[in-house]
């Protein structure tokens, strides 16, 4: 897709504008028209009572998603009509006139692929921007025994090094010719052997690009994606000021002094990243919580300080020192942190354009800039298609929501001031080390709560209106029942949050408006409602006098706006029902999502993070969730029968309209045979118990075999005993500690 959007027309604009009234007098003359009219001519008993106040806050919930799309989407079109890009000139002055902080890229990854993860820190590394650190946080256990996962876990380190190595012939011949170039131009006047000194390097940029992309593998449509817009099209753009200076040449005009020192540090800027990788798992003084938050919280509590390791019973230590000495581990500071998922590509101008954005005077205010992330063109699977088209209307409405300043942060990529980090930051001494907590892991959407706590600090959040990053979605049934139910899983607990920073910004006189925190709340709790709603819909059988064309009627506009904007990204108008098949079989993966919500209010006790498995296999779904499409489809099939019979005819639409997108959901998106196979492991597992091993009481260590360091670490000596477990070692000491 295009890197800028299309530039709506006022007749879509207008639209847009329509579909809103309409929805919102379609269900004011429902309410009126249908359930105050029932009361009125007819009163009611207590079934029909209940049924119609119950159908009338299922209507009402659906009918608010459907317009805050719409909302969300007007504002989205005119962000779009309204953008103006920065010229291509006045970036390189600002990065050439003023001396950018530092921008340091984390890349957290847990049991990834590495040839995924190679195509994500190249699409890094080739960032222009003129200090950047790239850093790939490995969250895989530091000493496995399995030689597979060695061999893998060893690939994944081998990445940072071998990258760099791989940048270091262009980063030195750029870097030189940058230096010679200013030498020459401190005291010559520009002339036809310096123009053509630049167009010759910018000549052999496009080369080496090009020749990379034509050793690259392409294996599937990311590895195709990563050669055709990252490596061709950075090569491209390149060959475009080449043409510009050759015609420069032919035609007899010369680019300023300036302009052409700011093109040869352009190529040094783009070859030039600093790449590490950092291994929080090592140190028994970092958090061992097993999620994404935390292992990036680990490395931003590490920045701007040297440390020293320091070997102790518990494990290796990390203490804070002034000076550095060999061996040390020393972790620069940076102005900017940029997060971005192992599984996501960023196009060339990411990083320049949103840290410009940030260093206008008028959004210093601003601590997240991001482009929320597209799906990758060309997917195998009908499930991976149609999983990146609705996150390509996400894209869409998380541009419409910055419009109404309730901007959420979407975690697969993002720019962020590390000094507004600094304002939300937490600190908790465990064991005598301070664990520090920027990111929060309440909730295994800590992304989403992070924004109400950046907002809460008095900071804003940005959507930048370009596609400049994309990302991968769950491939399989199974490995999307994964990412969907921890999306599902926490918006709930973070509506008290929204509260108080609703408070607290009214305590400051700063006013909220009322569109905000509605797209705020239908964010955060959407899914519950939808999910709750829906099944009502399907399984209990409304009285026909509930029904009534004006429910389709302020649903059709939202269907409508849908379809187009599936049309604009490149999918089909009629990808609107298998989106809506999609829903219905992920039905239970959202409801079991919503209910561990429910679970933690009322324990108290964090949900695991799941993460999303990122394999080349098919990852197997849990049973249950494979098996309630089946259900909907059987229900629906027998609810049409007997509102067939009953000459209900529009419950029977809607029963045979669900029977038949859920079936095709069903073969399409699950498969028939692999939902068998899922169902058959399901009761496998179910019914097989593992036996356990005899518990074996440990013999009391003798004088020899006493542990002495433990004891002195210690002063336990159970505990010490305990640590000659390897297997027992972290989780023993993670306690103690706690």
């Amino acid at each position: 897709m295009s890197i800028i959007h299309p530039v709506p027309s006022g007749s879509k604009i207008t639209w847009g504008r329509v579909g809103i009234v309409v929805t919102i007098l379609a269900w004011i003359g429902y309410v009126v028209s249908t359930i105050i009219r029932q009361f009125i001519d007819y009163g009611g008993s207590f079934r029909f009572t209940m049924e119609a106040l119950s159908y009338l806050v299922v209507v009402t919930f659906l009918t608010f998603s459907a317009l805050m799309y719409l909302v969300a989407r007007q504002g989205a079109l005119i962000r779009f009509r309204d953008h103006t890009r920065a010229p291509r000139g006045m970036l390189d002055r600002h990065f050439g006139d003023t001396r950018s902080q530092r921008l340091t890229v984390l890349v957290p990854s847990y049991a990834e692929e590495p040839d995924v993860v190679r195509l994500t820190l190249w699409s890094a590394a080739l960032q222009e921007y003129p200090y950047l650190d790239l850093v790939l946080l490995i969250d895989d256990p530091p000493n496995p025994t399995d030689p597979d996962v060695l061999a893998k876990l060893e690939a994944t380190r081998r990445l940072a090094p071998d990258i760099e190595e791989a940048l270091r012939e262009p980063r030195d011949r750029f870097q030189g010719s940058l230096e010679a170039a200013a030498a020459y131009l401190a005291t010559h006047d520009v002339d036809r052997k310096a123009v053509k000194t630049l167009l010759r390097e910018y000549r052999a940029a496009v080369a080496w690009l090009k020749a990379m992309a034509e050793q690259e593998d392409v294996v599937d449509h990311v590895s195709e994606f990563f050669v055709d817009q990252v490596l061709v099209g950075l090569a491209n753009e390149l060959n475009l000021t080449a043409i510009a200076l050759q015609a420069a040449l032919d035609q007899g005009g010369l680019p300023e002094a300036d302009r052409v020192e700011e093109l040869h540090r352009r190529l040094a800027w783009i070859f030039r990243a600093d790449l590490t990788s950092f291994e929080r798992k090592r140190y028994a003084s970092l958090s061992n919580e097993a999620n994404k938050a935390m292992n990036v919280n680990s490395y931003l509590g590490l920045m701007g300080h040297v440390w020293r390791p320091h070997d102790t019973a518990a494990g290796l230590m990390l203490d804070e020192v002034e000076s550095a000495e060999p061996g040390d581990l020393v972790i620069p500071d940076s102005g900017y942190v940029l997060t971005l998922d192992a599984d996501s590509q960023l196009l060339r101008d990411y990083c320049v354009r949103l840290v410009f954005y940030l260093e206008q005077s008028e959004n210093r205010h601003v601590a997240i800039i991001q482009t929320p992330y597209s799906s990758f063109r060309g997917a195998p699977t009908r499930i991976e298609r149609i999983a990146g088209a609705s996150t390509d209307l996400q894209h869409i409405l998380h541009q419409g929501k910055t419009f109404h300043n309730a901007t959420f942060w979407v975690g697969a990529n993002a720019v962020i001031r590390k000094e507004a980090l600094e304002d939300i930051v937490e600190v908790q001494n465990v064991g005598g080390y301070d664990i520090k907590t920027y990111i929060q892991d309440r909730t295994v959407i800590e992304d989403t709560e992070s924004s109400i706590d950046i907002g809460t600090a008095g900071w804003s959040l940005v959507n930048y209106p370009e596609r400049l990053s994309y990302s991968a979605t769950p491939p399989d049934f199974g490995s999307l029942v994964v990412q969907r139910r921890r999306w599902a899983n926490g918006g709930l607990l973070i509506l008290p949050k929204l509260w108080g920073q609703v408070r607290h910004r009214r305590h400051s006189r700063e006013r909220v408006h009322l569109t905000e925190l509605a797209l705020r709340v239908n964010y955060m709790g959407s899914i519950a409602w939808a999910s709750f709603g829906l099944l009502f819909l399907l399984f209990y059988p409304y009285d026909s006098r509930l029904l009534s064309p004006l429910v389709l009627a302020a649903a059709l506009p939202y269907f409508v706006a849908m379809g187009s904007d599936l049309r604009d990204c490149g999918h089909r108008f009629s990808d609107i029902f298998r989106i809506y098949g999609f829903n219905l079989v992920l039905l239970p993966v959202n409801l079991a999502g919503v209910l561990k919500s429910i679970q933690q209010a009322f324990t108290g006790e964090k949900i695991p993070f799941a993460r999303t498995p990122k394999v080349r296999n098919r990852t197997a779904a849990p049973a249950w969730h494979v098996l309630v499409p089946y259900l909907i489809v059987g229900f629906s099939i027998l609810t049409a029968y007997r509102d067939f019979n009953q000459h209900n005819w529009g419950n029977f639409s809607f029963a045979v309209f669900n029977a038949v997108l859920a079936g095709t959901a069903i073969r399409a998106y699950i498969g028939l045979r692999a939902s068998f196979v899922d169902m058959g492991l399901g009761v496998l597992n179910w019914l097989y118990v593992e036996r356990r091993p005899k518990k074996v009481a440990a013999p009391e260590p003798t004088d020899a075999a006493i542990d002495w360091a433990g004891i002195l670490y210690f002063g336990d000596r159970r505990l010490a005993r305990d640590l000659r477990r390897p297997d027992d070692r972290r989780r023993r000491v993670t306690r103690a500690r706690r």
